[in-house]
Formats: C-alpha cells, sequence, structure tokens
C-alpha cells in the first residue's frame, strides 16, 4: 500500500496534502497492477494517467507559486523536473500501453514511485528548510 510515510513531509502543509494525493493515485496504480481480475486494463490506465497528469499540474503550479513567495532559490531546477514529469506523462503512447497493458501499467507504477520518492526526498524536503 502506497502512502504518505512521515519521512516524506516537507513541513510545508499544503504540499504534503498533495504529496499525500500523489501517493493515494499511486497507491491505485498498485492496486491494478495487482488485480488479476481486470483482463483489460486500458480504460483504467488511461483513466489513472489522466487523473495524474491534472492533479501534477495543479500540485506543481501550488508548489512553484510558494517557492517563488519564498524566493526559493533552486526553484529552476524545481520546475524543470515538473516540466520533465509532465513531458513523461504526456508523451506516453496509448497505442504500446494498449498492447501491453500489464508491463504499461507497471512501468506508469515504477515511475511514479521512483519520482515520488527521489523527488520528494531529494528536492522538495529542500523546500521546508
Amino acid at each position: 500500500m502506497y502512502e504518505l510515510k512521515e519521512e516524506y513531509l516537507t513541513g510545508i502543509e499544503q504540499i504534503d496534502r498533495e504529496h499525500r494525493v500523489l501517493f493515494e493515485i499511486a497507491d491505485e496504480i498498485y492496486q491494478l497492477c495487482e488485480n488479476e481480475f481486470v483482463p483489460d486494463k486500458y480504460d483504467h490506465i488511461v483513466n489513472l494517467l489522466q487523473r495524474l497528469k491534472q492533479y501534477a499540474i495543479m500540485h506543481f503550479e501550488h508548489e512553484e507559486a510558494y517557492m517563488e513567495s519564498i524566493h526559493y532559490k533552486k526553484m529552476f531546477t524545481q520546475k524543470i523536473q515538473h516540466d520533465n514529469f509532465k513531458r513523461k506523462l504526456e508523451t506516453m503512447d496509448l497505442e504500446i500501453i494498449d498492447d501491453n497493458q500489464d508491463q504499461a501499467v507497471e512501468e506508469l507504477l515504477k515511475f511514479v514511485t521512483d519520482w515520488l520518492v527521489e523527488h520528494i526526498m531529494g528536492t522538495d524536503k529542500q523546500i521546508g528548510k
């Protein structure tokens, strides 16, 4: 089960609250990945991708606005990482996803998991310091 653990908290209430939702979406991806009773996962994957994209865009806007408000010196690096995340989601080939659904959902889960752990621990936690 994916959940926002204490070690991932930035100390910034709004950012932590939004990160919690990203972990909830990651958990839904995990549940889909583990569900053997859904033979055709395509619509579920597309739905999760859309939700993840929409929520991430909103979250990045809030996070960047906060960084700007505190004159955060590493904001440019953050924006590049955010743009890379959005670009990765936007360039996922839906035809390939349809042809290899189990592999696609596993890759999406790995991408989101790696992002959440690496980005929050390596970058976002620095904002709250």
